[in-house]
């Protein structure tokens, strides 16, 4: 992974040094720890996170592809079957964090 100035965060993409950019999302975890999110809903229409979120997928699974022990069609194959059963069944319901 390529951390950024402190241990535990990544390195900020090029992307952020262009003018009008802006961060959308950060999501922390850690072990035996819920994940937590701090979010920007951004977009007029929710049904463009549909497509960060399908992107994102995209770019995980090429990053596992890249590590050599699983394939990028594996990974997202894995990826999208969690996804479908944590839609159908959510192991755990969001809560706000002030």
């Amino acid at each position: 992974m390529i951390f950024g100035r402190k241990q535990n965060e990544l390195q900020k993409p090029p992307i952020s040094r262009e003018a009008g950019s802006f961060e959308i999302l950060r999501v922390w975890s850690g072990e035996n720890l819920p994940q937590q999110y701090a979010l920007n809903t951004t977009w007029d229409d929710p049904g463009v996170w549909g497509l960060v979120l399908a992107d994102t997928a995209r770019h995980v699974a090429k990053a596992y592809g890249r590590g050599g022990d699983t394939s990028e069609q594996e990974a997202l194959l894995r990826i999208k079957q969690l996804f479908d059963a944590e839609w159908c069944s959510p192991t755990d319901e969001p809560e706000e964090l002030l």
